[in-house]
């Protein structure tokens, strides 16, 4: 009976003393420093730049005169001399008839229309002509024609943004000027195109002069300057901020609107998103020269999806409660009861995240002090191609106690339904949260006034990118594309 008691003596020391030896603290995972990266893309932004036609009508008013000529001529022969056939022969039976040729050709309100990429000034134009002392006999005769002129003009940016227009006219009689004597038509058209020739080189000369002095680089300068800026793609839950640094400017000709020319550009920039406040804008560089090349707007933005872990903390304790109400069986132990406590989740290396457990555990029955301590858990976070289902594969667990049954503890870490358990609570289904996020973002982004510009934006897709574990939050990568364009309009 002694030795038995001695026995079980040595076999206690020899716990105690193993206990003892064990390494009672285990040291947490190492935290990550590293900060999910701002996303940067080259986008292209439809600037469309309008310039004002009114100023150019104004100008041409002033330049082209109402009275664009007269006449008072004598004509020695208004009417050709009358012949008749006698035994075969034409003989002249009248003289040539006389003349004075008076009148004037005058326009009307000049017309600035647009079609394609031609400018039209329509220049409606009236002609009264009058043939007076037509052979004595006919007097005071009044001949009216009317013609319509049009001044067609095609404008060109020179890489040094100056405008070059040349004009070219063309001109048709709709109501050709004339008198009717002695049965004769007598038209005047020859006389007033003879005096409309000078006066279309007139009109073509000024039209070129006007429009080299449309101001397009102002503007221009102007647009460029302020798209050096950021736009806010989200207020709140999480602040998302795009920020724009233009590179050059892509020139694609225009097209007249109404009384407006409207230039087709494109901005070409780069974009980057930031989840935080306002960033600062970017330095403002001189405008460049253009570059004539089609713009094919596209909007191509990465949108950082960043989890904070403090957010996956409540999340894996309300999971760990739930089970708690079911014992872990264990091995060579049994059933063992479990009570979880504080929670902490943070970013380790290698892009894992690190989940700290504080554990009590007590066998079923069992009339003895409970186990305390911590365990940890890393796991590493996936996702598919597109897909928002995250997933955390390749879990790896370690502990510490304050007792001799430590195993205790990490048998239940270690156990079959403990890790598919926290796998379970970190896998995160982004999906409802991006759904929202994509939500914000396309009311956000759809219409509003930046200053001094009115920004559409056309939302076409999302793409899901894969998530990787940083010291900050777990980042999950979502690209927007779909089209842009900014209106540049100045408070009047």
């Amino acid at each position: 009976m002694r030795l038995v008691q001695l026995a079980a003596a040595t076999l206690l020391l020899t716990a105690v003393l193993t206990g003892c030896e064990r390494k009672t603290e285990v040291e947490a995972p190492r935290r990550a420093t590293d900060k999910a990266p701002s996303p940067t893309q080259t986008s292209l932004i439809a600037v469309p730049i309008n310039a004002d036609t009114t100023s150019l009508s104004r100008a041409l008013e002033r330049a082209v005169p109402k009275t664009l000529w007269t006449i008072n001529r004598r004509e020695p022969a208004c009417v050709q001399p009358q012949r008749v056939k006698v035994f075969g022969r034409k003989v002249k039976v009248s003289p040539p008839i006389a003349c004075t040729i008076v009148g004037q050709v005058t326009r009307g309100p000049l017309r600035l229309r647009g079609e394609g990429d031609e400018i039209v000034v329509d220049v409606p134009i009236h002609a009264t002509i009058a043939a007076r002392d037509v052979g004595g006999v006919l007097k005071g005769e009044t001949a009216t024609g009317a013609a319509m002129a049009h001044a067609r003009v095609r404008i060109e940016l020179t890489p040094d943004w100056r405008t070059q227009g040349k004009a070219r006219i063309s001109y048709g009689w709709t109501k050709a000027p004339g008198i009717d004597f002695l049965g004769k038509r007598i038209t005047f058209t020859d006389e007033a195109d003879a005096k409309l020739k000078p006066v279309v080189r007139d009109v073509e000369r000024e039209v070129t002069k006007e429009i080299a002095k449309i101001d397009i680089r102002k503007q221009a300068a102007d647009v460029w300057r302020q798209s050096f800026t950021a736009l806010e793609l989200n207020r709140e839950n999480p602040p998302v901020w795009m920020r724009v640094t233009p590179q050059r400017i892509l020139y694609g000709g225009y097209r007249m609107d109404g009384q407006r020319i409207k230039l087709n550009l494109g901005l070409e920039a780069i974009t980057e998103t930031f989840v935080s406040g306002r960033p600062e804008d970017p330095m403002p560089t001189p405008l460049p020269r253009l570059v004539r090349e089609a713009p094919k707007p596209h909007l191509d933005v990465r949108v950082p999806v960043i989890a904070d872990y403090a957010q996956l903390e409540p999340v894996i304790h309300r999971a760990l409660v739930k089970r708690s109400a079911r014992p872990f069986v264990l091995p060579a132990i049994g059933p063992v009861m479990a009570k979880f406590g504080k929670i902490t989740v943070y970013g380790a290396p290698d892009n894992r995240i690190a989940v700290g457990i504080d554990l009590e555990a007590l066998v079923k029955d069992a009339k003895r002090e409970p186990t305390r301590g911590r365990v940890w858990v890393t796991a590493r976070p996936v996702n598919a191609p597109g897909s928002a289902e995250v997933r955390f594969i390749d879990l790896e667990v370690r502990g510490d106690t304050n007792g001799l049954k430590g195993d205790l503890l990490l048998g239940i870490a270690e156990s079959e339904g403990f890790a598919p358990l926290i796998a379970g609570a970190l896998t995160q289904n982004f999906t409802h949260d991006l759904e929202k996020l994509q939500g914000k973002i396309k009311r956000a982004v759809d219409q509003r006034r930046e200053g001094a510009f009115v920004i559409r934006t056309r939302v076409d897709s999302f793409e899901t990118g894969e998530i990787t574990a940083y010291g900050n939050g777990l980042y999950l990568p979502v690209r927007l594309i779909g089209g842009a364009s900014v209106d540049y309009r100045p408070a009047r």
